[in-house]
């Protein structure tokens, strides 16, 4: 479903904008709601069905993003149609995402201006993938594909190797595999959040999976095929999660209720995003794309605006996201450093007691898109009257 005034596919620009608007849900949770400093939402001890619900809602935005990146990637080569420029292009893209995430992203997550604290996010991870992709664009298609799956569904073997200290080849499989915090010193703390071996994987198929939005491609074959994938995606999801033969480390089991057995079949692991995560996530993704396909969407739709411009919406949201979790620290009569996330905060959390309810994290949350989308809007309209700036396809 291209869009005539711009090479654009609307149903991708929908589904990147529906996950974009669900994502800062997650991140509003962080500032706004009870104990989130301290307290994981997906501990069946901790819990509470409404949120994990929350959290878990929004376990589609990172695998959806990365592999929308991957799709938009193969429709700007088809667009420039010389692999050389492209490859070059998302090695500059990439380093650019991975200074972005460092500079401007942790600043606004974090506020704190002597950078103490860096996490290693999905912007980071989608740089380091770039990068990657730059190279293996050059291969066949088939071969192509065959790299993607083999890394996405082979990667969860290496799940038994960890490491535990803080030398070159430990740092080296954390960056890959292995979701780490290294505390350098009290001053300087680094999360490597975003291990990127199995994302590497998922941009590289999404990269193929673009093949099908190519004009030439027949529009009821690629219907025909986004229904097979995604139901087949989903059916191995709950094949592999329902025996818990293989495909994520953390294996489900009856529970004490109902509601949390039902959240322990469905809390699958994202940091590295195991093959029963991403089927659990990227199965569903297309089937809404096979449900977008040849609807009557316009182009102006808030999702779709919104999902024209996700590297803006990502950046500014969290600036917006903290600076409403600041009023909140405020509003609470605590100082406005408490809400500052240092190192030293991070590691011993001020905010361990500090928090709102469900409700008004969701108020939040409506709160941040209110302000984001005009935002969206208007920066989406500067981009489709200045084509010939160069510079803005990097943002």
């Amino acid at each position: 479903m291209p869009n005539g005034n711009s090479h654009r596919v609307l149903s991708l620009d929908l589904l990147r904008g529906v996950v974009m608007v669900i994502m800062a849900l997650d991140h509003i949770r962080d500032y706004i709601y009870y104990g989130a400093f301290a307290n994981d939402p997906t501990n069946l001890a901790t819990t509470t069905p409404p949120l994990f619900f929350t959290r878990w809602i929004t376990h589609f935005c990172a695998p959806v993003f990365v592999f929308l990146a991957g799709a938009a990637a193969f429709l700007y080569g088809l667009r420039q149609g010389d692999t050389k420029k492209t490859a070059l292009f998302l090695w500059t893209r990439g380093v650019w995402l991975i200074f972005v995430e460092l500079a401007i992203v942790n600043l606004g997550l974090s506020f704190d201006i002597h950078y103490s604290f860096h996490i290693l996010q999905v912007i980071w991870a989608i740089g380091i993938s770039m990068i990657c992709l730059s190279a293996l664009i050059r291969l066949p298609q088939k071969a192509l594909l065959a790299f993607g799956l083999l890394v996405v569904a082979g990667h969860n073997l290496l799940d038994g190797i960890t490491f535990q200290g803080h030398g070159p080849l430990d740092i080296m499989w954390y960056l890959l595999h292995q979701q780490n915090l290294l505390v350098i010193s009290p001053d300087s703390v680094v999360l490597i959040a975003y291990p990127v071996l199995p994302w590497i994987g998922v941009m590289a198929l999404g990269y193929v999976f673009g093949s099908l939005y190519d004009p030439g491609f027949d529009t009821m074959r690629r219907k025909a095929l986004l229904w097979k994938m995604g139901l087949g995606a989903v059916a191995l999801f709950f094949l592999l999660r329902t025996f818990n033969w293989y495909g994520d480390p953390a294996h489900w089991a009856p529970q004490s209720s109902f509601a949390f057995s039902v959240i322990s079949f469905f809390n699958t692991t994202k940091y590295p995003p195991s093959l029963v995560y991403l089927c659990m996530t990227i199965g569903p993704a297309l089937l809404f794309m096979y449900w977008a396909e040849g609807k009557n969407f316009r182009s102006q739709n808030f999702f779709s605006t919104i999902g024209r411009v996700p590297f803006f919406y990502y950046v500014i949201h969290f600036f917006v996201a903290h600076l409403i979790g600041e009023l909140g620290v405020l509003y609470a009569g605590r100082p406005w450093s408490d809400g500052v996330l240092s190192a030293q905060n991070f590691l011993n959390p001020r905010l361990a007691d500090y928090g709102y309810s469900l409700p008004v994290t969701y108020a939040a949350w409506a709160l941040v898109i209110a302000i984001m989308y005009p935002l969206c809007r208007w920066y989406d309209r500067y981009k489709r009257n200045n084509r010939d700036k160069w510079w803005l396809s990097y943002l």
